[in-house]
């Protein structure tokens, strides 16, 4: 499974924040790995410098054969926006992988 990263404007990509997003994917990558293609990360700051809960991370997962399937967040950091986009991500893909083992 490949691991796609796009910081957007107004976020800084550092190697601690890939990182970061690379660990919390770890349960995720345990449990679907083997179904998924490619996992695209695109975060952005939509307020600018603003301030505010304003970044905001967007994940596309690429299951084998299937269309793709996308789960966001937002928050005041993009740790916490990253770490609520996986979460919602892996409820997403259980519900989408449950549905068709139980047609099979």
């Amino acid at each position: 499974m490949q691991i796609q990263i796009n910081p957007g404007d107004g976020v800084h990509h550092s190697d601690a924040l890939e990182q970061h997003i690379k660990e919390s994917l770890g349960t995720l990558e345990k449990r679907f790995g083997d179904r998924l293609t490619r996992l695209e990360i695109h975060m952005s700051d939509t307020n600018g410098p603003k301030g505010g809960v304003n970044k905001e991370v967007r994940i596309e997962a690429r299951p084998n054969g299937l269309d793709p399937v996308m789960a966001s967040a937002t928050e005041e950091d993009v740790y916490d926006a990253a770490r609520s986009a996986i979460s919602k991500l892996e409820k997403v893909l259980a519900t989408r992988f449950g549905k068709l083992d139980d047609r099979r």
